[in-house]
């Protein structure tokens, strides 16, 4: 199982990955990409589908057109751990690659 990181090292890491916030009320972190349209936007699910299975760590996410909205938190771990923080450094990636 993973380890949950401390208050300080979740800080730390959120400060070296653009755009992503702690969640209020819950030990997780989330972000909001916004795309040009639904087509961009399905395309990075999808990119970050592929991404998220290979890592084995699944993140709660919701789409309405052109916007994503994601929430990542280690379930087992009861809260952030370097699985979330990898896996928002990808998805960061992927994200600029998404965009055209």
């Amino acid at each position: 199982m993973a380890e949950r990181l401390s208050v300080d090292a979740r800080k730390q890491a959120l400060s070296g990955i653009p755009g992503w916030a702690e969640v209020g009320g819950r030990e997780a972190i989330e972000k909001t990409f916004v795309f040009k349209d639904f087509n961009e936007a399905f395309g990075f699910m999808t990119r970050a589908a592929l991404v998220a299975e290979k890592m084995d760590h699944h993140p709660e996410w919701r789409n309405v057109y052109k916007t994503v909205e994601v929430v990542l938190s280690t379930h087992d771990a009861g809260g952030v751990t370097a699985r979330d923080i990898d896996l928002a450094k990808a998805m960061n990636a992927i994200a600029k690659l998404t965009a055209t």
